[in-house]
């Protein structure tokens, strides 16, 4: 027989044994995309999740991580299949300058099933594609991970806004979980829930895979209640409850663009009004359904987005309805917001002319330098990366809390962040918070 293998290209890694295509739908929670990889597929390697792990703090309200090599590793993605590496990197990995990618590649940088690729390599099923870079972290916030509960199997915790919950992107360290790690001195956890990163509030791990496929089982039940505040762009009907049951899609994952849609899946949520200080509102949530930006997109559909959200409240990208009972086609939102989804909504920028005393044109000029100082400055020396500013604390999260969660044999709380308690009701002299 005929080896074909040396009559393939060079820049075509040997194709591994054909799998089902699938994608990462989960069947009770469980994943089936590693589980059903042929035999023979390549492996990635272990490591210590906590490697170059090093927290620096200088009293400026930031928590920060050291620039550190590290090498990203990934197993290829369906929507990878039959691309170039060139392509992948250059369409799904745009953190960096353009050329950042095929000078790295070419510096041989990049491999594909442990071996140097090029810029022309096929990706194929089952890949394994690694990166070896000078990693730069975004800084957090400072604030610590309080534990609000801890026993045998799960640790409750109020996480601060701005940080992420676990690795994802320019993101490693600089996550709740490894902060939990490092700092706290948690085993390795299974997160039950996820909040975005720019909100706060409650949140749920699990010390081991089954205790977390349990909670996660749990809180999709109708018996779960769960409640956050919120403080929104204008005055909220009062002296009723607002159920919002508008279906939701994602139109744009790699924006994480989600919008109302008859196609969409389930999704309800029941508002009410704490308070109206003359600006904004503080509203209390109470998701009925667990979809991705639920409360943030119900919100903008009510006409009511949260006051500083960089993506549903963003008048250059929503125009002046900011997207009120779904107003705005798909396809010229998601270009406005990919023109400005390196800056913008990447660090996001507060909409100040709806809650101060900015004018337009001030709050304008403000927004203009900042987007300047995000975008210039020194490079690192090292690799060449982009020297971006730090945030500043306002871009840090949003006015999103997860306050509680409640079963029928336990109920956890946090305290209310200081937004909203900065939020007095103008027809009350009386704090509206209990």
């Amino acid at each position: 027989m005929v080896d074909t293998i040396t009559k393939i290209s060079p820049n075509i890694i040997p194709p591994l044994p054909p799998m089902p295509l699938l994608t990462s739908t989960t069947i009770r929670g469980i994943r089936l995309l590693s589980s059903l990889r042929p035999k023979g597929m390549y492996k990635r390697p272990k490591r210590d999740p906590l490697e170059n792990c090093e927290y620096v703090y200088h009293g400026d309200g930031l928590r920060r991580v050291p620039p550190y090599f590290y090498e990203y590793i990934t197993f290829a993605k369906l929507r990878w299949y039959g691309k170039t590496l060139l392509e992948v990197f250059n369409k799904e990995f745009r953190d960096r300058e353009p050329g950042y990618y095929e000078k790295a590649i070419r510096n041989g940088q990049v491999s594909v099933n442990h071996k140097v690729g090029n810029v022309d390599t096929i990706i194929n099923n089952g890949y394994i594609v690694s990166h070896h870079a000078h990693r730069h972290e975004p800084p957090v916030s400072d604030q610590p991970v309080r534990i609000v509960h801890e026993d045998e199997k799960y640790v409750v915790i109020d996480k601060p806004a701005g940080v992420p919950v676990h690795p994802t992107g320019r993101y490693n360290h600089n996550t709740v979980l490894h902060i939990l790690m490092k700092e706290n001195k948690c085993p390795f956890l299974y997160p039950c829930n996820r909040l975005d990163r720019l909100t706060s509030g409650l949140m749920f791990f699990s010390k081991t895979p089954k205790a977390a496929e349990e909670m996660r089982v749990y809180m999709i039940s109708k018996a779960l209640k769960k409640e956050y505040i919120a403080r929104v762009i204008g005055e909220f009907p009062a002296d009723r409850e607002i159920t919002c049951d508008a279906r939701l899609l994602t139109v744009a994952p790699t924006l994480g663009l989600n919008r109302v849609h008859p196609d969409g899946k389930e999704a309800v949520t029941v508002f009410r009004r704490i308070a109206f200080d003359g600006n904004t509102s503080l509203v209390h949530c109470k998701p009925l359904t667990g979809r991705t930006h639920q409360l943030r997109v119900h919100l903008q559909y009510l006409g009511h987005p949260i006051a500083n959200d960089p993506i549903y409240a963003n008048k250059r990208v929503w125009g002046s309805s900011l997207g009120k009972n779904g107003d705005g086609d798909n396809t010229s939102v998601i270009m406005r917001l990919s023109e400005i989804g390196k800056t913008e909504t990447a660090s996001p920028l507060l909409q100040y002319e709806w809650y101060t005393n900015e004018t337009q044109e001030e709050a304008k000029a403000r927004r203009d330098k900042r987007i300047g100082e995000l975008l210039t400055g020194e490079h690192c020396p090292v690799c060449g990366t982009p020297l971006y500013t730090d945030p500043s604390p306002e871009e840090l999260g949003i006015w999103l809390h997860a306050l509680r969660y409640e079963s029928d044999e336990w109920s956890y709380k946090t305290e209310y962040p200081g937004w909203a308690l900065k939020v007095k009701d103008r027809d009350s002299a009386a704090s509206p918070l209990p």
